[in-house]
């Protein structure tokens, strides 16, 4: 099996919609590919910058080969407000594997991308911006593969 090392670094967001008048804005991110939520990794909370929070925290994934050759594979990062009666969804942002590996290709095999925030078909809240890297692509007994990635992202953690 065919499969190569994908990393995203949440950097920063602008402009998001306030959906918590009275207090101070936290905000996270959930992010996962395809909206798969064995896939789901979650940011920690930016508590100081309100609409305009600031992470630069990093994510990595081990993806296969055929998730950057078609359009089906999303990556998916979905915004938060946390709250102590329940998190309040504020948007997210949905980028194509192929077209975020395709971009990478065009700039050196990274790059630092900004998408709207979209909240339902209303227009877009703002502006996420991160960065990704795509590793080489390595072929892997599914096996081995499935006992490394569960070593590698313990690790990752």
């Amino acid at each position: 099996m065919e499969c190569r090392k994908f990393d995203i670094t949440l950097i920063s967001a602008i402009d998001l919609e306030n959906v918590r008048k009275a207090c101070k804005m936290k905000i996270y991110a959930r992010t996962s590919l395809g909206n798969d939520p064995n896939t789901e990794k979650r940011s920690p909370i930016d508590r100081h910058g309100k609409t305009n929070p600031a992470w630069n925290y990093n994510m990595n994934y081990a993806i296969g080969e055929s998730m950057v050759q078609h359009h089906g594979t999303m990556l998916v990062i979905k915004l938060y407000c946390k709250r102590k009666l329940g998190d309040r969804y504020i948007g997210e942002v949905h980028a194509s594997m192929k077209e975020l590996y395709d971009i990478a290709c065009a700039c050196g095999g990274s790059a630092i991308w900004s998408f709207p925030v979209q909240r339902g078909s209303v227009k877009s809240q703002g502006a996420l911006k991160f960065s990704f890297k795509f590793g080489d692509k390595v072929c892997i007994d599914k096996l081995l593969l499935a006992e490394s990635i569960r070593a590698w992202s313990r690790g990752a953690d």
